[in-house]
């Protein structure tokens, strides 16, 4: 899907509002000229002797245009009332006739409002749904700042460059293409002569408009950059500030912007270059249609050119320059909205790895087993991070990973609700493939405690009532004592209804976590994945949290990543894991007695 598909997708839903707005500002532009033509009426009543029109009976011309014919009659029927009423007349309509005028140009504005806020609407929502549901290695190699820049910065690049610079595009394409026709019906060798040198300042815009075609991608670019700089800025800050590193973010920072401010500048220079050039080139083509058209009246060349309709021919150029201007920015505009597009389609594009496939199986209970056969996994072709793997893990059992850090025992876990796919080999739940299942009930079957404590800037007990429709308050606050968190909670101001800051900050790293069981403890999933589940608490907690899982993990299936190997040694069976492969597997005391890995991880941690 390229770009001019995307958007076309997202203004469909709009396409009859859109074509409603044209059509009232084609009736605005006709109103406009027929205005210009009474104006010029008007100025014949009142110097119709100094422009050789002695009388209204001399007023008509049987060589003149089609137009300068109607207006001919009309003048003639106009003034055949009186100049006193004609004056009157003439200026009640123009009055009238720019009342309307303006009234069809405001009631198309309006409409096409609500068609460019709902684009953008549609554009959020699309772009949101697609970050939410792509996998976790697309973020793997993707700056977070720069995803949220195209969320927002791009977005209303869109709206503000794109969408807004088409309403101008089409607006001004109505006004110049009637002008031009009007132009040509008063007289042909004027309007060809003016077509003669506009070459010219077409050439000089389109140079300009190519300059920032080629300048906006990289604007867009040094922006994401400087946001994600910002953004990493501020979820470090703690340590930026036990490192005394304020300096080294600040010349970072320094640098990024001053590289956007450079390309920016340059931009928005060339950009404001547009209007005064397009404006001084509009004069000197008014000043050639001056001199041939008063060439052409004097010399009597054109003789349905009469001096009235040169002044309109005038007016109605002089009022194209304008719509001209705007159509040059509004190309100009056009390239920079085009870089937004493309940035923002290359998240709506992206592929999405993990794809259910269109008939899923449906399972709304875990009832036997989990099963893992010669599985292999790469973040990469070249890159294997797990290599046949075989475990098996029985409903209602509890099994152990341990290993070095880097080993893939997480990994290993992500596989379960398939935050990854596997490379090679299978993963089964219940004898069925994973890829077979609907993905979503497949995670509704799961619940996850991960080594870093995710939270929500929202209430207590909405963060552990997290993703549950209609949870009760007396089951939120049983799940919360499961979690050794009542105590705590009810020491706050307002209790369950606290809200907790960004990523819970305004709680301590155990806190947290024991939220983040809390929450666990109410989904009361049939699978557990304990991901470092308990590493942040301190000891006395800590113990007590042991035995809530504890308690938790009967009936239920568990499967525990555990560096403190003291919180293990009653599982039904451990695996080592190292550098993605299983080297020993089996229970507490018989890893022990054959004294390899796991008894040397024991015998650092002083538990064997």
């Amino acid at each position: 899907m390229n770009s001019r598909e995307l958007f076309s997708r997202q203004l469909k839903p709009y396409v009859g509002s859109f074509s409603l707005s044209i059509i009232l500002n084609l009736i605005s532009v006709i109103l406009s000229i027929f205005s210009i033509f009474l104006i010029g009426d008007f100025l014949r009543l009142l110097f119709g002797v100094e422009m050789g029109l002695a009388s209204p009976a001399d007023s008509y011309n049987p060589s003149a245009s089609v137009i300068g014919k109607v207006q001919d009659i009309f003048y003639h029927v106009v003034v055949a009332s009186g100049k006193q009423e004609a004056l009157l007349w003439l200026v009640g309509s123009i009055l009238i006739l720019y009342l309307f005028k303006n009234l069809f140009q405001y009631i198309a504005y309006y409409n096409i409002a609500s068609v460019r806020t709902g684009i953008m609407q549609g554009f959020r929502k699309d772009l949101f749904n697609k970050i939410v549901t792509l996998p976790l290695s697309y973020f793997g190699n993707k700056r977070k700042g720069d995803i949220i820049s195209r969320f927002s910065a791009d977005v209303q690049e869109i709206d503000e460059t794109l969408l807004k610079s088409i309403q101008q595009i089409i607006n001004s394409a109505l006004m110049v293409i009637l002008y031009v026709i009007t132009l040509f019906v008063i007289s042909v060798p004027l309007t060809l002569f003016m077509f003669a040198v506009l070459p010219v300042a077409g050439y000089a815009i389109s140079r300009l408009s190519r300059y920032l075609r080629h300048a906006a991608p990289h604007v867009q670019q040094k922006f994401g950059h400087l946001i994600s700089i910002t953004e990493e800025s501020i979820s470090g800050l703690k340590i930026i500030k036990s490192f005394t590193a304020i300096e080294f973010f600040n010349r970072r920072f320094q640098v990024a912007d001053k590289s956007y401010t450079r390309i920016r500048t340059k931009v928005a220079q060339r950009m404001d270059l547009a209007s005064p050039m397009s404006e001084f080139l509009g004069t000197i083509i008014v000043l050639c249609i001056l001199i041939m058209g008063g060439h052409l009246i004097f010399n009597q060349h054109d003789s349905a050119l009469s001096p009235t309709l040169f002044i309109c021919y005038v007016v109605l150029f002089v009022q194209i320059i304008n719509p001209a201007k705007e159509l040059a920015n509004g190309y100009s505009q056009i390239q920079k909205g085009k870089a937004s597009l493309q940035r923002v389609k290359e998240i709506l594009v992206a592929d999405e790895v993990i794809v259910e496939k269109e008939n899923p199986v449906s399972i709304v209970d875990f009832k036997e087993k989990i099963e893992f056969q010669n599985l292999s996994f790469a973040y990469d072709e070249s890159n294997y991070v797990l290599k046949n793997i075989d475990i098996e893990i029985k409903k209602g059992s509890s099994i152990a990973l341990v290993g070095p850090s880097g080993s893939g025992k997480s990994t290993l876990v992500d596989l379960i609700p398939r935050f990854y796919n596997s490379t090679q080999g299978q993963l089964l739940i219940d004898g069925i493939d994973v890829k077979e299942y609907s993905i979503k009930d497949v995670r509704s079957l799961i619940g996850i405690v991960s080594q870093e404590t995710v939270l929500f800037n929202d209430t207590i007990f909405n963060n552990i009532a997290f993703g549950m429709q209609n949870a009760k308050k007396e089951d939120v606050i049983q799940a919360a004592k499961i979690a050794n968190a009542h105590d705590f909670i009810m020491m706050q101001r307002k209790g369950y209804d606290t809200v907790i800051g960004d990523r819970g900050g305004r709680l301590s790293g155990g806190q947290r976590q024991r939220l983040s069981i809390a929450r666990a403890v109410l989904r009361n999933p049939p699978i557990l994945i304990l991901d470092e589940a308990t590493s942040a608490l301190d000891t006395e907690s800590e113990a007590l949290v042991q035995e809530a899982l504890k308690n938790l993990m009967q009936d239920r299936t568990s499967i525990i990543i555990a560096h403190r190997l003291s919180t293990i040694q009653h599982v039904d069976k451990i695996y080592v894991i190292n550098k993605g492969e299983i080297t020993e597997q089996g229970a507490h005391n018989q890893l022990l007695a054959r004294k390899g890995e796991y008894y040397k991880f024991c015998t650092m941690q002083s538990i064997a």
